[in-house]
């Protein structure tokens, strides 16, 4: 990948604490989260970067011309403030998740714009709908406004160690937001930023978070009017990246909350048409979601936790049968028939639950085991399928050999925060 440095627009420092500026990425947010956010601040990030909530398609144009509008109020203000010179920014995330504590350290840069998979490579295919709004709030306010979270391979940590060594002082921006702490340096030294450019020269960009907003970058790109110089802003994508051995870099598994079975299906049911599996019963009724987390993390990978509402039984099955996923989905690598989504997507959804749907079958998500747990306790959901997480080498197999995870495989953790910095595409 291409390495770039960038004069980003940030909250001026007079807003350097930004608690009430800074928002969660625009795809994960309710309206109520965005009106708690304008709550707090009616400057917020969000203000500007959700003009459509949800952001599933695209709004009407005077809504993009509206945000743009105030984005350019808040520059005229100082409200926003641009970097006086070209700046790779250090990011830096402390957090808790599950008692213990984090630090994940990432880099704040451009990334030169290429077709997925050669410099920049995805896991997950993506949909029309978010592209088209992002593509016309980028087209109005001509500044990329939350970046792509991605990581990438540096086994000697010589990135990583070039530009931490570069920060002096009080971070530019500093903030906390659901519970994690959020700072920002920017590194301006000319021979830093050219040392890790060089070193990253060869190592691809692989996408944990933001395929949509990627592609809508290289649409805004692509969609220019005349030709471009290979300097032009519009070149370069904003990207977050952490390297792949960051002890902060957390994949948690995103499981399934099901609704839309027949009437009194439990657990029990779907074992008994699930042959592929050797199913292990527990009495979870003393168990807490940690406990229930050890109990699969003990089973292995290739494992599935079945609740349901009308018990207190977790039932662990693993995958037994060698040739049930080669059968099942004989047209993908290995590496994808070897993941726990992919493992209950094939021979759970869509074979062993058959005979158990409604035609109003449908099914949720949720990153918490707690979540889960209490959804099927409180009679929310009827049955949860509970996972371990995919491991980051499989994203990255699965991504170079140009293969797609079924949809919300991975949930990448903590997600990183709009308004940090944003990048300007003119």
């Amino acid at each position: 990948m291409e390495v770039h440095a960038f004069r980003g627009w940030r909250y001026a420092a007079g807003s350097v604490n930004a608690d009430s500026l800074l928002a969660p990425p625009y795809d994960v947010l309710s309206l109520a989260d965005k009106d708690a956010l304008l709550a707090g601040s009616d400057q917020n990030i969000v203000a500007v970067d959700l003009p459509v909530c949800p952001a599933h398609q695209a709004g009407p144009d005077e809504v993009y011309t509206a945000a743009a509008s105030l984005l350019e109020q808040w520059k005229q203000d100082g409200v926003l403030v641009q970097e006086d010179a070209p700046a790779l920014y250090a990011y830096q995330q402390s957090y808790t998740w599950a008692g213990k504590d984090y630090v994940r350290r990432a880099m704040l840069c451009g990334v030169r714009g290429t077709e997925l998979g050669d410099a920049v490579i995805p896991h997950e295919k993506t949909h029309s709908g978010p592209k088209e709004d992002r593509l016309k709030l980028t087209q109005q306010t001509n500044m990329q406004l939350s970046p792509i979270f991605g990581f990438y391979n540096d086994p000697a940590g010589k990135a990583a160690e070039l530009l931490w060594s570069a920060i002096g002082g009080e971070p530019v921006v500093s903030g906390k937001l659901n519970g994690v702490d959020e700072k920002l340096w920017a590194v301006t030294d000319s021979d830093v930023i050219a040392q890790i450019t060089e070193v990253l020269a060869d190592a691809p960009a692989f996408i944990a978070d933001g395929h949509h907003r990627y592609t809508t970058a290289l649409n805004y790109r692509d969609g220019l009017p005349g030709q471009i110089d290979a300097a032009h802003e519009a070149n370069f994508v904003m990207f977050v990246l952490v390297p792949s051995d960051d002890p902060g870099l957390l994949v948690l598994p995103t499981h399934r909350l099901f609704n839309g079975l027949a009437e009194g299906v439990t657990a029990k049911a779907v074992v008994e048409t699930a042959p592929e599996f050797t199913w292990t019963k527990h009495d979870r009724s003393a168990m807490s979601a940690d406990d229930v987390e050890a109990i699969l993390a003990d089973a292995g990978q290739k494992v599935i936790g079945l609740v349901d509402a009308a018990s207190k039984d977790l039932w662990v099955g693993e995958l037994t049968d060698a040739e049930a996923m080669a059968d099942a989905a004989p047209d993908q690598i290995q590496a994808w028939r070897d993941l726990d989504v992919s493992i209950l997507q094939k021979l759970l959804i869509e074979k062993a639950f058959n005979p158990l749907k409604t035609d109003k079958f449908d099914f949720g998500y949720t990153a918490k085991t707690a979540e889960a747990l209490d959804a099927c306790d409180g009679g929310d959901v009827q049955l949860a399928a509970l996972l371990v997480g995919v491991p980051l080498e499989s994203v990255e197999k699965i991504g170079q050999a140009g293969a797609y995870m079924p949809q919300k495989s991975t949930y990448f953790y903590p997600k990183v925060a709009t308004g940090m910095v944003l990048k300007p595409l003119q």
